[in-house]
């Protein structure tokens, strides 16, 4: 060849341009290159018993997995938690990081970081990254709430051996970009016929690596079918098949939603039949007059005939408990009441809340059993009660259907 052709396969604009003030990520709010660090978050802030994590964020660039295998190699607690926030990037240095964390037996989930030296807005700016990166352990806060892991990202997601993607977070994934650095001249056969050559090189690459995880192929079939210019994000349907997240109950932790009427909430998603999932929420309203609002919706099961009723009972205190039939709107039910401030210290005080349903089936009735995670429940009621003050309109009245997690763009 008369001429020496660079190939790069990824989903960033041509590596080696001059940097732009400000990247597409930096625009989305994502730091300019893969960023890892320690933080340390109240208690529970990342699951029972866990308030210490590894932060990984940013875009993934070209060398990416030097630096993130070194750093790890100087972490030697491999039961910490790493929760991934990032837009995608380099796919072959995803692939390296993803095969870093199986060597670890990583666990992996989807979650922002949000470093609490840091002003609200300031999480990728110059000042912020170099306190992450030079701190050693820092202050944080946890949220899954628009918490992304897109693109090449979902590679480093799949070399984990643990791996959960909360209710309100988003793997998205898309066919990969290859790009040609070329250097030269050369014929329009010879770049055709390179390019043609890669393509296939690195569909091989995706399908071993795919393979190697222990993912479902149906996955690699998806990816081909995306668009680079598109992204899919996986269903819970999906995350379940392909075998990425296999848990049968997903759920958020409790969190404080401001606003006109403060409330805290949880939403879950509970396997049904086959791989089919529904979505459910509570919401617990400001006292009021010494009693509680509790609110419950979950998406409509077609094959439910007439009302259902749904039971729910603290474990720390079974003679505590609420429930009803729940009104149906639209495709949800919805139950709502007031209980007492003896149910609230009970599940305060509770590691789950028993849920069990009565549904009435074309064969027989049906009873659904499960338990929801009480985890973060008493510091998000603690947060509700500071913010009461604004509490003004009919929590009834403002009750939504729910709405569809929050996705990045």
């Amino acid at each position: 060849m008369l001429a020496r052709i660079l190939l790069l396969v990824t989903l960033l604009p041509i590596a080696g341009t001059l940097r732009a003030k400000e990247t597409p990520a930096e625009k989305a709010g994502f730091a300019p290159r893969l960023t890892i660090y320690l933080a340390k978050g109240p208690p529970d802030a990342c699951g029972p018993g866990c308030d210490r994590w590894i932060a990984i964020e940013g875009e993934i660039d070209r060398d990416a997995a030097p630096r993130i295998r070194r750093f790890l190699a100087g972490v030697k607690d491999t039961h910490r938690p790493i929760y991934l926030h990032s837009p995608g990037g380099n796919v072959e240095q995803s692939y390296v990081i993803g095969r870093l964390l199986r060597s670890r037996k990583a666990i992996a989930r989807v979650g922002r970081t949000i470093a609490t030296a840091c002003a609200a807005g300031t999480q990728v700016d110059a000042a912020c990254l170099k306190t992450k990166t030079t701190s050693g352990e820092i202050e944080a806060e946890l949220t899954t709430r628009n918490a992304m892991c897109n693109s090449a990202c979902g590679y480093l997601f799949l070399g984990a051996t643990s791996r959960e993607v909360a209710p309100d977070a988003a793997l998205a994934v898309h066919n990969s970009r290859l790009v040609l650095v070329i250097r030269g001249n050369p014929p329009p056969g010879v770049v055709a016929e390179v390019r043609q050559r890669r393509m296939v090189t690195a569909e091989r690459e995706r399908a071993a690596f795919v393979a190697a995880m222990g993912i479902s192929r149906e996955l690699n079939d998806l990816i081909r079918t995306v668009k680079f210019e598109s992204l899919h994000v996986l269903t819970r349907p999906e995350l379940y098949r392909f075998g990425i997240d296999t848990r049968p109950l997903a759920e958020t932790m409790w969190r404080l939603e401001k606003g006109t009427r403060p409330f805290i909430s949880k939403i879950a998603m509970v396997k049904e039949n086959g791989s089919s999932f529904r979505t459910m929420e509570w919401r617990l309203f400001c006292e009021n007059k010494n009693r509680v609002p509790l609110m419950f919706a979950g998406e409509i099961d077609e094959a439910i005939l007439g009302k259902s009723t749904i039971l729910m009972t603290a474990d720390a205190d079974t003679t505590k408990e609420a429930g009803g039939s729940p009104m149906r709107a639209g495709k949800y039910e919805m139950w709502s009441d007031t209980v007492d401030p003896g149910m609230v210290k009970a599940m305060l005080a509770s590691r789950y809340l028993q849920v069990r349903e009565n549904r009435p089936m074309p064969d027989k009735p049906d009873m659904a059993k499960f338990d929801i995670d009480m985890t973060g429940l008493a510091s998000a009621w603690t947060q509700l009660g500071a913010s009461c003050q604004s509490a003004t309109t009919d929590p009834v009245s403002t009750w939504p259907a729910i709405p569809p997690p929050r996705r990045g763009s």
